[in-house]
């Protein structure tokens, strides 16, 4: 019988199930999109159930469409959404509230509260992350404080934490374990001596009986419970989504650069066995931990990506389904000056704004759809061009300096060659789309496959990674500069839009 390993990859919108092959190729898929809750402005919820419903079904969906049983699949590996955060209860399972999504803003001014009192240095000395709501410390915190009776039955032990990692290896396999690149995202893990922050727990005033236990991203967890599958599986690897990415992306060497252009966008650089340190206000992250080395990862976040042809679709209903964006921004040849700052959670890295808000500039009488919808997807790769700005400087100012050659790139906005253009454009060096654009599951795939032996090494691996389009530049670096400096213009105007006067 062929064997496979089956990826689970849950994300903020959708949750997809990808059986892989010994060689990496999808064997077969399936997807779900779920529920997107926004019960007030700023807040963001998912139903961790419709999560955990929409991944099983998929899951199956996939396994039974391709005549594929339990027995074929060697292991699962876990691929999840970072930092949405779920508390439940130990004994029925049950969560207590709504998850508190990545994306949701509700605990700003308990960020606020933390940064006057002095405590931004510590916690990015500990975690190397901003002070900000996108991490899951001040959604446990906000949780526990409103939740009737949370605080006291955390205390203990009734209640468990997790990310979705977390809520999925629960529901598959009733263990309460995260992997060291989640950990490494809630703001309570010190990434230095790879343990939870005692200093860090007592700041946010979280219990510590309630946290999961930390493992490697390459190891078996569990097994399934036989029900869900018709046989035991294990569960062999988990990463959150953008180290999982990084990771199938074949990064595995320093100045190796990845970017996912997923519901948000992701960049990351391999930063090696140590951890670096950003003087530009980008993330110092955990990437993954395999047969006991820890490599890590320097991180840009940009909070609306693919998520901006979403409002497209769903706000303003110009197109009808995302792929369409494509055709509509490609029918004028450029955006007529029109520049949108799709800020409307806040703006993530380089500026941890979480008060700046959606802007759309430059509009005159000419100004139509079409331009908006240009204007639309140029945002993804204006943002993302500053993050490989401040990764540079970054790197220039480190022992370690090693020049980026290329940035690799994936997700489901990458397989836009319009956006892909203008991204090599404004970035000044090669965007390569590889011929597997799955690879936040590929990664997953790869880490379990490595923990039980369907692939031998990190090098089997990377040998198999194929590019099936090089995007070169072909700007000019006068236009790039003029271009960039009317974008940071227009970033400007976003900014502090919320903040109090």
């Amino acid at each position: 019988m062929k064997k496979y390993i089956l990826a689970l990859d849950q994300g903020t919108t959708s949750s997809r199930a990808i059986l892989f092959d010994q060689q990496g190729q999808i064997h077969g898929s399936a997807a779900l999109e779920f529920p997107q809750h926004y019960p007030q402005p700023g807040w963001v919820e998912h139903d961790p159930n419709e999560i955990w419903n929409s991944q099983l079904t998929v899951a199956r969906k996939v396994l039974h469409d391709h005549h594929v049983d339990a027995q074929q699949v060697l292991a699962i590996g876990i691929a999840n959404q970072r930092e949405t955060t779920v508390v439940w209860d130990r004994k029925t399972g049950e969560p207590i509230a709504p998850a508190i999504v990545w994306q949701d803003r509700r605990t700003a001014d308990i960020c606020d509260q933390l940064r006057a009192a002095g405590k931004a240095r510590l916690i990015a000395e500990c975690t190397g992350l901003e002070l900000d709501a996108y991490f899951s410390a001040t959604k446990i915190k906000w949780l526990l404080d409103h939740v009737p009776g949370a605080r006291e039955r955390a205390r203990h032990g009734a209640l468990a934490f997790g990310t979705i990692d977390t809520w999925l290896a629960w529901k598959l396999c009733g263990v309460h374990v995260t992997d060291v690149s989640n950990a490494a995202r809630t703001m309570l893990f010190n990434i230095h001596l790879m343990r939870w922050d005692a200093d860090l727990l007592a700041l946010f005033d979280v219990p510590e009986q309630m946290l999961p236990q930390v493992v490697s991203s390459s190891e078996e967890v569990g097994v399934t419970r036989a029900a869900l599958f018709g046989g035991e599986i294990p569960v062999a690897g988990i990463a959150g989504d953008q180290q999982a990415a990084t990771f199938g992306q074949a990064c595995h060497a320093p100045g190796m650069v990845k970017n996912t252009y997923g519901t948000g966008c992701f960049m990351l650089m391999h930063a090696g066995q140590h951890a670096a340190v950003s003087h530009n206000r980008l993330l110092s992250t955990v990437g993954w931990r395999v047969d006991g080395r820890t490599d890590y990862l320097l991180e840009g976040s940009v909070f609306m990506g693919g998520a901006t042809v979403q409002w497209l679709r769903d706000g303003l209903g110009i197109i009808k389904q995302s792929s369409d964006v494509e055709a509509l921004a490609g029918s004028v040849p450029d955006s007529g000056g029109v520049l949108l700052v799709p800020a409307f959670t806040g703006l993530g890295a380089p500026h941890w704004d979480p008060y700046a808000r959606g802007t759309l500039a430059g509009m005159t009488r000419g100004t139509t759809a079409a331009h908006i919808a240009r204007a639309a997807v140029e945002s993804i790769a204006y943002q993302s061009a500053e993050l490989l700005a401040a990764m540079q400087k970054d790197v220039a100012a480190s022992h370690r300096a090693i020049p980026v050659t290329e940035v690799r790139a994936d997700g489901g906005a990458a397989r836009n060659d319009l956006l892909m253009q203008f991204q090599a454009d404004l970035l000044g060096v090669p965007v390569l789309r590889p011929k597997v654009t799955e690879t936040t599951a590929l990664g997953a795939a790869y880490l379990a496959g490595l923990a039980v032996g369907f692939w031998e090494s990190k090098e089997e691996i990377a040998a198999q990674w194929q590019c099936e389009r090089r995007f070169e530049p072909a700007m000019g670096a006068d236009q790039r500069a003029a271009l960039l400096d009317r974008w940071s213009r227009a970033v400007e105007r976003a900014k502090g839009w919320e903040a109090p006067f």
